[in-house]
């Protein structure tokens, strides 16, 4: 059932596409020949260590301060530097949030500096260059690498359902019933008396193991929660994507796959909200949970769990015949605040190369953009034996998809992560969504 993942990188991600510091910043005094760089994701740090220790070696009159914080504060602490002017020279940037950045004129347009460096945009994988073209065609940053997100799961607990690898790669999903996928998520899901979801007197108030993990994340992307599924629906977020200026947050069959994910923690088949308030990480770690969607970039810290072993399945195939996954290829921008962009744009055209790429490609933590780098991070996964075809697998058999990019997205987060929280706290169904989608498209008009 599976598909090799060692096929040529190249065409394998030629994607469907139409996972507050006072350090040395511009604002905060660094030194001459310091300059700060900001990421969210710990797992990487080593690897653009490596990179900043290569960088230095190679421009000894630069160094490089790197700064990690988590996903949530992030996000609170860059918007805060901009505000206070003690933000990074450099920081990573997602597609979803940079159109606001850019918009502000917080970050710098690179066209100019690709051109007079010739830097060759094409070396990266299709699909990835493109996306970080602002409205106005600038561009604001160059790619590093890219995810999709799949299904981790708890070997030992599906093998003890009587399914394998290959059942799970096989199944189907639908907003009426749920499919193949609900049936296995059911069966996986056990009670405190060891009666299994779909089993006659189940105790949905009492269950020591869910089925399906749900990440606490309320973000207009779905991208931790419901995604995979509503990927696979005639659906997208925006009336076009990217720089669209409507959200389809109110189509009804969108708002039965929301209603159908959210209702599988009123089955018992997976914790409400506030039972986990980590992600599926510690979730399946815990023993509580058998399965859980994630990213590429966790699949480290998935397989490092302490005596379980843990694989890797893609998102179910949906109505439209095909499997689905957010696409997410992240780059790295250059602060226009920052007092040192000379270096600072050094920094980040040695991010964007093969140099740097083959690095981290060596760590086995992302998939590096440019496609060689690419080989070598699937060599590097494959050494120490993790098999990763489940994220490539929407290219293969589905279609990947882009996060929402629009002007004012905090704005636009803002209005629906309230929204999706409510509904999976119940204080709201899904036809909750379309005064939501209202008021976004009020924001998206002004």
């Amino acid at each position: 059932m599976r598909k090799s993942v060692h096929v040529a990188v190249a065409g394998s991600l030629v994607l469907a596409l139409g996972a507050c510091s006072s350090g040395g910043g511009s604002g905060s005094g660094g030194s001459a020949d310091e300059i700060s760089y900001w990421l969210w994701d710990s797992n990487q740090v080593p690897a653009y260590q490596a990179c900043a220790d290569a960088f230095t070696a190679k421009n000894p009159d630069v160094s490089v301060k790197i700064e990690q914080f988590a996903w949530d504060d992030y996000w609170t602490k860059l918007t805060a530097s901009f505000v206070g002017g003690s933000g990074p020279d450099v920081f990573v940037d997602h597609l979803s949030k940079y159109g606001e950045f850019a918009a502000q004129g917080q970050i710098v347009p690179l066209d100019d500096l690709v051109e007079r460096d010739a830097v060759d945009t094409s070396v990266y994988a299709d699909g990835l260059v493109d996306p970080w073209r602002y409205a106005d065609g600038s561009l604001y940053g160059l790619p590093k690498d890219w995810d999709t997100t799949a299904f981790f799961y708890d070997e030992q607990l599906v093998a003890d359902a009587g399914y394998t690898a290959e059942d799970l790669w096989a199944a189907d999903w639908n907003p009426d019933d749920g499919g193949t996928f609900e049936e296995i998520v059911a069966h996986l899901t056990v009670d405190a008396h060891g009666v299994r979801g779909d089993e006659p007197g189940f105790d949905a108030s009492d269950v020591a193991v869910y089925g399906l993990g749900i990440n606490p994340n309320f973000e207009e992307t779905g991208q931790m929660q419901w995604a995979n599924f509503t990927g696979t629906l005639d659906w997208d977020y925006l009336d076009e994507n990217p720089w669209g200026t409507r959200y389809n947050f109110d189509d009804p069959e969108f708002q039965k796959a929301v209603d159908w994910f959210y209702g599988l923690a009123d089955k018992g088949f997976a914790p409400a909200a506030g039972v986990f308030s980590e992600e599926t990480l510690t979730q399946i770690g815990s023993g509580r949970v058998a399965m859980g969607t994630n990213g590429s970039w966790a699949t480290g810290s998935f397989k490092s769990l302490d005596g379980i072993e843990v694989g890797i399945a893609p998102g179910p195939v949906g109505p439209t015949g095909e499997r689905a996954s957010l696409f997410n290829g992240v780059a790295d921008s250059i602060s226009a605040s920052s007092q040192k962009q000379d270096a600072a744009w050094e920094w980040v055209a040695f991010l964007g190369s093969a140099d740097c790429q083959d690095i981290v490609a060596e760590h086995a933590v992302v998939f590096p953009a440019i496609p060689s780098s690419a080989d070598k991070a699937l060599a590097a996964f494959d050494a120490k034996g993790w098999d990763v075809s489940a994220f490539f697998s929407y290219r293969e058999e589905g279609r990947t998809f882009l996060p929402p990019i629009t002007v004012r997205a905090g704005e636009v987060n803002a209005i629906a992560s309230v929204a999706f929280e409510d509904i999976a706290l119940g204080n709201a169904d899904s036809s909750s969504l379309t005064a939501a989608n209202e008021q976004i498209n009020a924001v998206l008009e002004d």
